[in-house]
């Protein structure tokens, strides 16, 4: 039988990928396991790294901001992770072997919480777990079904942060997957004012 500590044991021991070798820590993820809302970045970056947490950067704060509209709370309502679990030199995009080596954790993680909807934060996590050819400028805010599973995605809020047009967009998509919650999940917002 897997567990949270189990994986995050193996984890923090990964040297599957030449990420292992640079990286300062292993960013497993944080949040509530036991919510049914996963949000899936791509991997981790200078912040996460050092502190051994996805999306703590000023991204990270960002969504945060992002999802405070829209009455989401991490510590409560959704649990985030990344594709890759340890920080891509410079921050460029995780290669194809290094998802490929990762990918497994992501899978027992989504296993074990078993959510109703599954957040994509940018075009590299979409193009994972959405399908191979997703296209984030055309297709944010789409839904799609998988393993009855209902999956999305958004624009990545480092992408937000350099471009404020795509903002309004994302406001609207946000608008949708509250409106996908309160179909899908309702709890999430039992004894909330929305």
């Amino acid at each position: 039988m897997d567990s949270w500590e189990a994986i995050r044991a193996e984890c923090a021991a990964c040297q599957k990928c030449v990420l292992g070798e640079t990286r300062h820590n292993v960013v497993f993820g944080t949040g509530n396991p036991r919510a049914p809302i996963l949000f899936v970045g791509e991997g981790p970056g200078e912040q996460e790294d050092l502190q051994g947490e996805p999306f703590v950067g000023p991204a990270g704060r960002f969504l945060d901001d992002m999802l405070s509209l829209i009455h989401l709370e991490r510590s409560r309502d959704f649990y985030i992770t990344n594709i890759v679990k340890c920080r891509p030199p410079r921050n460029r995009d995780p290669l194809g072997p290094e998802q490929d080596a990762c990918i497994g954790y992501l899978r027992r993680q989504t296993a074990l919480m078993r959510p109703r909807i599954i957040v994509c934060l940018g075009r590299i996590a979409a193009m994972r777990l959405i399908k191979p050819d997703f296209r984030i400028t055309r297709e944010h805010g789409q839904w799609f079904t998988k393993s009855g599973v209902e999956m999305t995605a958004l624009y990545h809020p480092s992408a937000l942060l350099r471009d404020p047009a795509k903002r309004p967009e994302t406001f609207e998509d946000l608008v949708a997957l509250r409106e996908k919650i309160l179909s899908v999940c309702p709890q999430v917002y039992e004894g909330q004012k929305i």
